[in-house]
């Protein structure tokens, strides 16, 4: 129990930091400290870690994960601002250091002094793009770390807490190269597209706190005579009813927007445009073939 309730308030500790760091490039990008608000989003994650370790010993659910949920809450505000800036003034943001080179990043971490004899803080030159590109890359393993150290909940069985994190892992991959790669292609075309693609990429992200992809009916509902369709759906159906509209169906759909209304058309938008239209078929075929198998 102890050493649940060290896990919780460590895992919370360090969702609490990156979204700080998160606070922090928005103060610094957009040179208003009232920016310094976006502090208070974290107020429920501390109230929900002193609930969680007062009444479950810091232990998650197994549906739902509301630290996951909160944390998302701090943090996607900051980025949501972030990529906005960036959209707005990427002329601006020309004059930067790049990760192109092992020397470049050991330069980011010291403290130097340019010409006019003024200290730069370690990262402070480090191009508006990269920052935004580490946040959503920090953002995404921690939550796959933080899903680990989480204290299961007591019904989530070792084997159901591994395959979430497997899906976490392919989840993860599968989103940062959409919000990267779908962000570079539109360029300065449209800033409501940037708004469609941030929400789509929002809407994505509620994969992490709902646990539905593990949801599997217990021994007692198998046994129990079958009174609606909804009452069999097992862990294959919430798999793929969340690969379908929350994940694949909304990327691709955004895919064929940029490429037939941008008219923007590469090899790498067109294989993963590919790959998401194949992944919205199979998962119909496979509703099908789960619903066919239940009422025959």
């Amino acid at each position: 129990m102890f050493f649940n309730s060290i896990c919780a308030v460590v895992t919370r500790s360090l969702f609490i930091l990156i979204s700080l760091i998160g606070v922090w490039r928005v103060v610094w990008v957009k040179d208003n400290g009232l920016y310094w608000f976006l502090t208070v989003l974290y107020l429920p994650l501390v109230a929900e870690m002193i609930l969680t370790l007062r009444r479950r010993s810091g232990s998650d659910y197994k549906w739902f994960s509301p630290a996951i949920f909160l944390f998302l809450i701090s943090i996607i505000p900051s980025l949501w601002i972030l990529e906005l800036h960036h959209q707005e003034n990427k002329a601006t943001d020309s004059r930067c250091d790049k990760l192109d080179s092992s020397e470049n990043i050991k330069s980011l971490f010291r403290l130097w002094r340019n010409d006019s004899e003024e200290y730069k803080l370690p990262l402070s030159s480090l191009c508006a793009n990269d920052w935004i590109l580490a946040l959503h890359q920090v953002l995404l393993i921690l939550l796959i770390i933080g899903k680990w150290l989480l204290p299961a909940a007591a019904e989530l069985t070792r084997n159901q807490l591994s395959q979430l994190l497997l899906i976490f892992v392919g989840t993860a991959a599968d989103i940062l190269e959409f919000t990267s790669e779908t962000l570079t292609d539109i360029k300065d075309s449209s800033p409501a597209m940037v708004y469609i693609i941030l929400s789509v990429w929002t809407w994505s992200m509620l994969q992490f706190p709902l646990h539905l992809s593990v949801m599997a009916s217990s021994s007692e509902d198998l046994s129990e005579p079958a009174s609606s369709l909804f009452s069999h759906i097992r862990t294959e159906v919430w798999s793929t009813v969340e690969a379908l509209f929350i994940q694949d169906g909304p990327f691709l759909v955004v895919r064929l927007t940029v490429m037939i209304y941008f008219n923007v058309i590469h090899q790498m938008l067109i294989f993963f445009a590919i790959k998401n239209f194949l992944v919205v078929i199979l998962s119909i075929y496979r509703l099908s073939v789960l619903v066919c198998d239940k009422t025959s």
